[in-house]
């Protein structure tokens, strides 16, 4: 079983918007275990951000019961990837567990070609354009986790 656990700042905008698209993605696969996390604790309990909601229903990916966690050092032992959102998540998440030895930790766009951060549509606004984004990464690590199937 592969394990994967995105982080962003609350879990509740981009972190669950990337859970629900690789679950989406990964339908049929019993080999993926995928969640999602914070690295504050502003938002635990609270579901999913309205706007991460309404794009995932209107691309058809279901979003059911979220609430938002906050992560954990044991964490890094649990998951075999932990993909943050943009650069101060990375920071955070290394703060939390304490460096990452074993080379687990990425940005959800290093996947992709490109690189870089995910805006977080918090402060944009513009959920299409992190939906996007987030889908883009997904599917570059879903091409990543077929090749070590």
């Amino acid at each position: 079983m592969i394990k994967v656990l995105f982080i962003c700042y609350g879990n509740i905008c981009r972190s669950p918007m990337a859970e629900f698209v690789l679950k989406h993605m990964a339908r049929g696969r019993d080999d993926l275990y995928i969640a999602s996390a914070a690295t504050s604790t502003e938002e635990i309990g609270n579901g999913v951000h309205y706007g991460t909601a309404e794009i995932c229903r209107r691309k058809g990916i279901p979003n059911p019961g979220h609430r938002a966690v906050r992560m954990t050092r044991a964490d890094y032992d649990k998951y075999d990837y932990i993909i943050g959102m943009d650069e101060m998540n990375i920071r955070h998440i290394l703060r939390i567990t304490g460096g990452d030895p074993e080379g687990k930790i990425y940005k959800l766009l290093d996947f992709t070609s490109r690189g870089g951060d995910i805006a977080d549509p918090w402060y944009t606004g513009d959920f299409e354009t992190t939906y996007r984004d987030v889908y883009e990464g997904c599917e570059g690590l879903m091409e990543k986790l077929s090749a070590a199937k």
